[in-house]
């Protein structure tokens, strides 16, 4: 299918006609198909982002679990095409279905990319405070987007704006909505932050650990937010976390990071009640568990996440792995293998069928 211009008769980068004779409803909303994210630096080459593959559908809500250090977030801002100089996207393709195109954010010039970012995808980011300007209100931020892409004028921005602070429960918003960033508590920012992500109504939010850094009390009342928008708008959300507390309570689905890959994804029953690979087991029996007694140690992951500069050959995880085969894990870089009785997939050696 050849790229097309919104407009007719140009071609543009990263766009192309949708359909095919399928309907918007019976495709993924999101496609991520082997993305890789490199950062060439004076030290050396690192790899964030090292081929990941997962699909997000339609009012579907997404758990990225992981330690840190494991290119969560360097994976969701790839996404929106929000990588700092020296990242860039060196391959693969993420493709947006639109109603009448498809939109490969991997390779999508800016007036393509302006058609997602905000408008079909929002983000939420880490740390709100460094993703705020502090030298304008709350109001002049939050209408910027509302008269970017909506084209509303300053008084139905301001309007829109009171309207979306009222909706994340912010008390006072006619009054709120004139003050600064500063002058706001880490809780309260982080509503304002969702506020400015659903300013556009899109189809799919990231939230980027939506509650660090966030006592429990604020963090139960950010969640319940997220939840209630979710079931109230139908929108997608992805959500990255290193708490699996969180992404048990939230999720419809679970993937797995570790060193920029994917190694296991499926339905969050499945992959909390029967996990597969030895990543996964580790991160849930690091968990403190209810009854298991005054005596009871936990048991954390072993090691650390290696160094960016100095990547483990063949499977990533087997400096720390129990079930290390040697000769065969510390050469073979495992792919995903399906099982035809589970959805989703898991990448490790214990899976392929010549590994016995």
């Amino acid at each position: 299918m050849d790229p097309v211009d919104s407009a007719g008769g140009g071609r543009r980068p990263g766009l192309t006609k949708g359909g095919g004779g399928t309907s918007v409803a019976d495709r993924p909303l999101l496609e991520v198909e082997g993305l890789h994210t490199q950062f060439r630096t004076d030290d050396g080459l690192v790899r964030a982002v090292d081929g990941v593959d997962l699909t997000i559908g339609r009012g579907e809500v997404l758990a990225v679990v992981g330690e840190s250090g494991c290119g969560k977030s360097i994976m969701a801002r790839s996404i929106l095409r929000l990588i700092d100089k020296p990242g860039r996207i060196t391959g693969g393709h993420i493709r947006v279905h639109t109603e009448d195109a498809v939109v490969d954010m991997a390779t999508a010039d800016g007036p393509a990319v302006r058609t997602v970012r905000g408008r079909k995808i929002a983000m939420v980011f880490q740390e709100p405070i460094a993703a705020m300007s502090p030298m304008h209100t709350l109001g002049n931020q939050l209408g910027e987007a509302v008269r970017l892409h909506e084209g509303a004028d300053k008084k139905e921005a301001r309007k829109r704006s009171v309207e979306l602070l009222r909706r994340v429960g912010i008390p006072a918003p006619e009054r709120r909505i004139d003050e600064y960033p500063f002058q706001m508590s880490g809780g309260m920012l982080q509503r304002v932050m969702i506020a400015m992500a659903l300013s556009c109504g899109p189809e799919l939010l990231i939230a980027d650990e939506p509650t660090t850094a966030l006592d429990v009390t604020t963090q139960a009342q950010i969640l319940d937010l997220l939840r209630s928008l979710q079931q109230d708008t139908g929108m997608a959300v992805m959500l990255i976390t290193h708490d699996l507390g969180v992404a048990a309570q939230m999720a419809d689905r679970v993937a797995v990071m570790y060193l920029g890959r994917v190694v296991e994804d499926g339905p969050l029953d499945d992959v909390f009640r029967a996990p597969r690979h030895p990543y996964t087991k580790a991160l849930l029996g690091s968990v403190p568990k209810l009854g298991s007694g005054s005596r009871a140690r936990l048991t954390p992951v072993r090691g650390m996440v290696p160094s960016a500069y100095r990547r483990p050959s063949g499977c990533p995880f087997h400096p720390r792995c129990d079930a290390f085969m040697a000769g065969r894990c510390d050469v073979t870089v495992p792919t995903p293998v399906r099982e035809p009785d589970r959805p989703g997939a898991v990448s490790c050696l214990l899976y392929e069928e010549d590994s016995a």
